[in-house]
């Protein structure tokens, strides 16, 4: 069996992971027990290129009872957990290519592992596996069924792909499911978001003045998650309505050229790059801390930060670097500007993840079932797949719900009634 990971030794570590975390993921455990009776993905080659923590490795057991042939690598040099990719190795008989702190070339030939693997079904976080099938594989595109996509930086670029013609294949995008982004982009980045800076720095959030990048639904995740713990937080948005939002949630919105001058803690969840730049970093206080939450390392400009810079100093604390300006600031950037939840913490926690991986492993059966309906576009989840994982979370929440009563169903279909 192929694989490439840091070391096999960590395995006992991993399975111990794997396993708390299978505790809090009830839906995808009764999926698991499906696939492995009734074997809907047998015989299929998948290749998924996910962040290698102990949920993930909870979705790839569940592929394989299925009866997927799935190989699985990272979607981020800073997001694999070593112990847990080598679990899935030793006990689990999966290749996995990942390590963390993985260089670029490294990190591009563990994509290439996964895709020679000649899938049909690809899942990606942050569309950098269907991106090099269409530059480097394009032959492979016409033999793959469908790729779920669960990032919202991912999706950007595969919408870009599909309305410029370059998309060869079909695209769920998981990341727009109910299911995923109302609970695991809003609380789940939010609380990791907040875990990830606080074990980097050490810093009490309580009174600090917090600036959030972004107010979609993992910039208010975060926003939320901070002011609960007592910081004053204020978002800057290039969306009216999304500032609008944060407005009336309570929060001050403003430009990052006003908020960086009294800034304590940046970070940014956009998706988009050039966020914070020079002339920011520029007006910000001494100490500040700035990190990224979005899926690439491209939202802070850090060659801009290093270029003013008179002085870098690396590992000042684990995961953070000290950038010193020319008036003796100093710029504390986390994680290397890369996901800070999940370098500098454990990523979203199990429960939430719980349904995100639910969707994934449904579409992934749906896909193969509808393969010859399916056009080379961007698609949403079925409802009928959302409906049926909202249902059986709250089942095992212990939570119930009302059911429409006949005269209420035929009410809300008709236009008879009125005033």
């Amino acid at each position: 069996m192929k694989y490439d990971i840091k070391n096999l030794g960590l395995a006992d570590e991993g399975k111990r992971r794997i396993e708390w975390a299978d505790h809090n993921m009830p839906v995808l455990q009764r999926i698991r027990e499906r696939f492995a009776a009734e074997k809907p993905l047998s015989g299929f080659h998948m290749s998924a290129c996910l962040h290698v923590t102990a949920e993930t490795a909870n979705l790839a057991r569940t592929l394989k009872a299925g009866g997927a042939e799935l190989y699985l690598c990272a979607s981020n040099p800073l997001s694999t957990q070593d112990d847990v990719a080598a679990s899935l190795v030793s006990d689990y008989e999966m290749p996995v290519f990942a390590i963390k702190g993985e260089d670029r070339d490294t990190y591009y030939d563990h994509l290439k592992s996964c895709i020679e693997h000649e899938p049909v079904i690809t899942m990606d976080d942050g569309a950098d596996l269907v991106s090099v099938i269409h530059s480097d594989y394009p032959e492979l595109g016409k033999s793959i069924f469908g790729s779920m996509e669960e990032t919202t930086t991912g999706v950007i670029r595969l919408r870009a792909m599909a309305k410029d013609g370059a998309l060869k294949f079909p695209v769920i995008s998981v990341n727009d499911a109910t299911t995923k982004y109302l609970f695991d982009n809003r609380y789940g980045t939010g609380q990791s978001t907040v875990d990830g800076i606080i074990r980097a720095t050490d810093v009490l959030m309580a009174g600090k003045n917090v600036v959030v990048a972004g107010y979609g639904w993992c910039g208010r995740g975060f926003a939320f998650r901070v002011r609960g713990l007592g910081a004053r937080v204020t978002v800057t948005e290039v969306d009216p309505i999304r500032a609008l939002e944060a407005t009336m949630d309570g929060f001050d919105v403003m430009p990052m050229s006003e908020a960086a001058k009294t800034g304590d803690v940046f970070c940014t969840l956009t998706g988009d790059i050039s966020v914070i730049r020079a002339e920011h970093f520029e007006l910000m206080k001494d100490g500040a801390i700035v990190a990224n939450s979005g899926h690439f390392d491209v939202e802070i400009d850090i060659k801009a930060l290093a270029e003013i810079a008179t002085e870098v100093r690396k590992g000042v604390r684990e995961n953070v670097d000290a950038y010193t300006l020319g008036n003796g600031n100093r710029i504390f950037l986390l994680a290397d500007g890369r996901l800070v939840n999940l370098a500098c913490a454990e990523g979203h926690p199990a429960d939430v993840m719980d349904m995100s991986f639910a969707t994934q492993a449904l579409t992934s059966e749906w896909v193969i079932k509808n393969k010859d309906q399916l056009k080379a576009e961007v698609s949403n989840v079925p409802a009928e797949i959302e409906d049926w994982i909202s249902r059986l979370k709250l089942e095992t929440m212990g939570i119930g719900i009302d059911k429409l009563t006949p005269e209420q169903k035929q009410y809300l279909v008709s236009w008879e009634q009125g005033t």
